[in-house]
């Protein structure tokens, strides 16, 4: 063998011996009864029963009916209408406006994300970055779903609007009008005069708008970690395998939230705190599922901060769990200085 083919097979050996070592077997008991798991243990658990609690208590008892006999102050925290989902913040703009806005955001979503997966295949859903990416895809999905039947609402309530004031010149005008006008009136009036249709249409609508409201709560938390964590920890500190910088990382850094806020800046829902519990949620699945993983298999970890073997892996998994407030609070800030704005500048059109 040649000096040069000796060095390289010395280097490549030398490196996988290295990755090796810093490897740690995650399938072994040793690897996980010791007390720096039990603290991380408490640190993802912890919240999560928390987070159970709190939408125990003031989601689970929800009444999606129209609320006749409740008191103001026996509502919940969320009162809902059912066309948050697709209304827009103003009058003047059109719910086919926000329909164009998510549909164009959910084609370019999925793009990148079939474009990813044709990269990387199924990996790419061993990280956070991409649990969140295919979550913000669902919403914007739904998203364009709801407001294209928003549209088709918007449209029947002005159709709606217009035939009951048909009726009512008809009703005014009484023996004047033909006998034909007054069966049109007729029917009309009784088309408009079905209230058990009407509630469930609205409960239904209801129903759609709270859970669409939970998947809003859920990606404003965990796009905002997603790309706080990535541009001031991972980014100019960590590197993590499959995550070198070029166009499709910075694309999926950055198109979630871009998209995420002008969805915000163009809708009519409103963040509420109970939501963090949701958000808390989602990530400490994720983080018990890649501890089920590597119960299972010896594999490396998608991010350092995770791994069980360091000493200092306590104090990352409670950096990380108390980062939730400030990432949620963050969009929960840029939501309420939106309302108060449009509050104030277009008090007449405003409908939030």
């Amino acid at each position: 063998m040649s000096p040069i083919f000796n060095l390289q097979f010395l280097t490549i050996e030398t490196a996988s011996r290295m990755q090796l070592q810093d490897t740690t077997d995650s399938t072994t008991l040793s690897y996980w009864l010791n007390w720096r798991v039990y603290l991380c243990a408490c640190c993802v658990f912890l919240p999560m029963v928390l987070a159970i609690l709190v939408i125990w208590r003031n989601e689970c008892s929800r009444n999606f009916s129209s609320g006749k006999g409740e008191n103001q102050q026996d509502r919940d925290y969320w009162t809902l209408s059912g066309d948050e989902a697709w209304k827009p913040c103003l009058k003047e703009i059109h719910p086919i406006c926000l329909l164009a806005f998510r549909v164009i955001a959910f084609a370019c979503l999925l793009a990148t994300l079939v474009a990813k997966i044709q990269i990387s295949h199924s990996t790419i859903f061993y990280y956070y970055t991409q649990w969140t990416f295919t979550l913000v895809t669902i919403y914007f999905g739904c998203a364009s779903m709801l407001s294209a039947f928003g549209c088709y609402q918007y449209r029947k309530s002005r159709s709606t609007t217009f035939n009951a004031n048909f009726a009512r010149i008809d009703a005014e005008h009484g023996p004047n009008m033909p006998l034909l006008h007054h069966q049109d009136a007729a029917n009309r009036m009784e088309q408009l005069a079905d209230p058990q249709v009407d509630i469930r249409k609205h409960r239904t609508a209801t129903i759609w708008s709270y859970i669409f409201q939970i998947l809003f709560q859920m990606n404003a938390g965990s796009v905002m970690l997603t790309d706080c964590v990535y541009w001031f920890i991972i980014f100019p500190f960590l590197t993590l395998k499959d995550y070198d910088l070029n166009f499709m990382t910075v694309n999926m850094h950055t198109l979630n939230v871009i998209l995420l806020l002008g969805d915000t800046a163009l809708n009519s829902l409103r963040l509420h705190w109970i939501g963090i519990s949701f958000f808390v949620l989602w990530t400490g699945v994720y983080v018990i599922f890649q501890w089920i993983i590597h119960a299972c298999i010896s594999i490396w970890w998608p991010y350092p901060f995770l791994d069980l073997s360091s000493p200092k892996v306590p104090l990352c998994y409670l950096l990380m769990a108390l980062l939730h407030a400030p990432c949620y609070g963050l969009f929960w800030l840029i939501v309420e200085i939106k309302h108060y704005f449009l509050s104030k500048w277009f008090p007449s059109s405003y409908q939030c």
